[in-house]
């Protein structure tokens, strides 16, 4: 049995991407999963995977990132895996330049968004070429979107031949039977965080953080809740950079509509509650989330940015605004909170399109006859 190993930086990963694919392959491949157990957030179970607990941080650090290079080098040339897979930035640069060094045959990673796409200066060039040599070590290359796809060889990162979508795109697609409409759930989730029956819900549903445009959507939501006496913003995930704060402070005077909850194992709880999702977001490889609430009915607003643009049909599927721009994205909003007929109308066309286009099984499938083409 061929062994192939996967390695990425965060349980968060993992478990939101990464699992159904470590499943699948691991029916006809060995597999096993670094990545870095460390974090609060706990991996959920997977049979049959081995896992190797490995000290790969997001954030910068000479000294533990060669540490982190060298323990992955020692890891490949003792176990001689067939195939070398990484997700993330940080995970990709050092597994791509450790398989390649220890003699690692196949080489793939998958590019979800560049972290230097809004930076400038020094941080911005030496990311880039960072990601140029992930691309230079791999002998295979993903990327989760074709408009990302599209960037990253306009920007040299890497040839148009050397880089492949899977599908119409997305990491992993959805899990249709757990994103859907649910009614129950939809009036338990109401009920247990004192949201009326009749309110309109805007769902933010990542990471808190200001990349993901957050203290936009506050601030979009601050004026919203003037005029909409029915609207509700509900703010799900983990908050990376202590937002809460800040969002409170902007929306004090209407606290008692903005509810801020953290990490869930169970997104598609809060999805069946919403009305409209909004993914301010100011750099995505694809934008799952959005085709997540597709699933269930739910019609996003978000940013016009690569990635996003996959995930979203503007005026069909849901409606776009500028990045960054707080004033766009309340206008969307209102059009949606606004308008039920309009709400209905994209809600229903993008969940026709998700299943259609980015069904988990599809995606899943898509992956495991790479790997059977490459290995």
């Amino acid at each position: 049995m061929k062994r192939i190993c996967f390695v990425t930086t965060s349980p968060l990963i993992v478990n939101f991407f990464l699992a159904p694919h470590l499943l699948y392959l691991g029916r006809s491949y060995a597999v096993t999963l670094v990545v870095n157990t460390s974090e609060k957030v706990p991996l959920l179970p997977l049979p049959g995977v081995e896992v190797v607990s490995m000290d790969i941080k997001r954030s910068w650090s000479l000294l533990t990132d060669l540490r982190a290079l060298a323990s992955l080098f020692g890891l490949f040339s003792r176990r001689r895996f067939d195939l070398v897979h990484s997700y993330s930035p940080k995970a990709g640069l050092l597994a791509m330049i450790a398989s390649r060094l220890s003699g690692v045959p196949r080489r793939l990673h998958t590019f979800t968004g560049q972290v230097w796409v809004t930076m400038r200066g020094p941080a911005r060039i030496l990311l880039k070429a960072a990601d140029r040599c992930i691309g230079t070590c791999a002998t295979h290359v993903l990327a989760d979107s074709p408009s990302q796809r599209d960037f990253v060889v306009a920007q040299g990162v890497v040839a148009r031949d050397h880089c492949q979508v899977l599908g119409a795109g997305s990491i992993t697609g959805v899990d249709t039977r757990r994103f859907r409409r649910d009614g129950e759930v939809r009036a338990a989730v109401r009920t247990e965080l004192a949201i009326p029956e009749d309110a309109l819900v805007v769902l933010y549903l990542g990471r808190l953080k200001k990349e993901k445009g957050v203290p936009e959507l506050a601030r979009a939501f601050a004026g919203i809740a003037r005029r909409q006496d029915r609207a509700h913003l509900l703010l799900v995930g983990p908050d990376e950079e202590s937002l809460s704060p800040a969002i409170a402070e902007e929306c004090s005077a209407h606290r008692d509509r903005v509810h801020v909850l953290g990490y869930t194992v169970a997104p598609e709880r809060y999805v069946a509650a919403a009305d409209i999702l909004a993914l301010p977001s100011h750099r995505e490889g694809f934008g799952s989330v959005i085709i997540e609430a597709a699933a269930a009915g739910v019609p996003a607003v978000a940013s016009r940015i690569y990635g996003i643009t996959d995930a979203l049909v503007d005026g069909e599927t849901g409606l776009l605004h500028e990045p960054g721009d707080a004033n766009g994205l309340a206008r969307q909003l209102e059009r949606l909170l606004a308008d039920s007929d309009l709400r209905q109308k994209l809600g229903s066309q993008a969940q026709e399109r998700t299943l259609r286009e980015f069904r988990q099984d599809r995606l899943v499938q898509l992956l495991g006859d790479l790997y059977d083409e490459i290995l």
